[in-house]
């Protein structure tokens, strides 16, 4: 089954617990006056919009696979450039100043050869910023998990195993270290303040639980399932006393100088 395209109104929901990082990450960028700057797979915009706002006489680039993505980001940031490309599929015609991806390139594969593709098109002196979800070190990895390959799930959702590529820090390290004359690197753990287990749930259900509610085709096993996916969320996120419930996001960040 081909994977459907992305809802952007979901996505940005939560654009509060997804754009910090984002400007963790901008913050941290040590290059001064870029000329061109790419944004890969800006999603509908909101990130790239850090880099806009650091970086507002540059010239900038947001692509991304999902046509729904960038027509939503084409309707809300007219005046920016945005362009419908596939990353693992297609070859780049340009070089940059500043290569970025925040959260996006754990849905592609194959990290090693990805990172020495985007490498090539980074500028001398120029830098590759990016962030990647440790989706695997989190609970809430386990609670889908746990889910998926129960036997009434299993023959259809347990073939998500490996939903993300995510490669450890020092794995990401060697692969860096070859390609750039300065890697830094840092782990962040957001502690997301929600309103209740059912907004863990929701924030997941435009990324992590994407692919596997495709899987299922009917409507009632989408709720089943996802009703199931909640009660497990339930166990590994004590909610607090207040009624609301901590769920804590790590983050990795590599930026790697040319």
């Amino acid at each position: 089954m081909a994977q459907k395209d992305w809802n952007p109104d979901l996505y940005l929901k939560f654009n509060k617990e997804r754009i910090q990082p984002s400007i963790d990450l901008v913050s941290r960028i040590e290059i001064n006056e870029p000329e061109k700057m790419i944004d890969i797979g800006c999603g509908p915009g909101n990130s790239t919009q850090i880099l806009a706002g650091r970086w507002p006489e540059s010239k900038l680039l947001g692509i991304d696979k999902s046509e729904a993505m960038i027509a939503k980001a084409e309707a809300d940031f007219p005046k920016q450039k945005w362009k419908i490309f596939d990353v693992e599929a297609e070859e780049f015609n340009d070089s940059y100043n500043i290569v970025y991806s925040n959260a996006a390139i754990q849905w592609m594969g194959q990290h090693e050869q990805l990172l020495k593709k985007l490498s090539d098109i980074v500028k001398p002196e120029g830098a590759l910023a990016v962030q990647v979800p440790l989706f695997y070190s989190m609970p809430l990895s386990d609670s889908i998990s746990r889910v998926a390959t129960l036997p009434k799930w299993q023959p259809k959702t347990g073939s998500v195993d490996r939903l993300f590529t995510i490669l450890s820090s020092s794995e990401y390290y060697d692969i860096l270290s070859n390609l750039f004359a300065r890697v830094e690197m840092w782990q962040t753990d957001y502690i997301h303040i929600m309103e209740s287990h059912s907004s863990i749930l929701e924030m997941m259900k435009s990324t992590g639980l994407k692919p596997y509610l495709e899987k299922l085709e009917s409507e009632s096993d989408k709720k089943e399932f996802t009703e199931t996916v909640l009660g497990e969320i339930k166990k590994d996120y004590p909610m607090q006393k207040d009624g609301k419930v901590l769920f804590p996001f790590i983050r990795l960040f590599f930026v790697g100088y040319k």
